[in-house]
């Protein structure tokens, strides 16, 4: 299994506290904090659109 490089936790207003990461074989991991060893993986490119949705509010209830 690749080592997970976690980023700082984001926290947004209202909501839950998240983790990225990324590993070296261009796969990126998304966690609640605290939670990192239950996470989602997914290619880079599909975790960036997600968090562009989130940004853009159209996915705000998900987190």
């Amino acid at each position: 299994m690749a080592e997970i490089n976690w980023e700082d936790p984001y926290c947004g207003e209202g909501n839950n506290c998240f983790r990225i990461g990324t590993d070296n074989e261009g796969n990126a991991y998304i966690a609640l904090t605290g939670q990192e060893d239950h996470y989602l993986a997914d290619s880079r490119e599909a975790l960036r659109n997600l968090i562009r949705d989130i940004k853009a509010g159209k996915a705000d209830h998900l987190l």
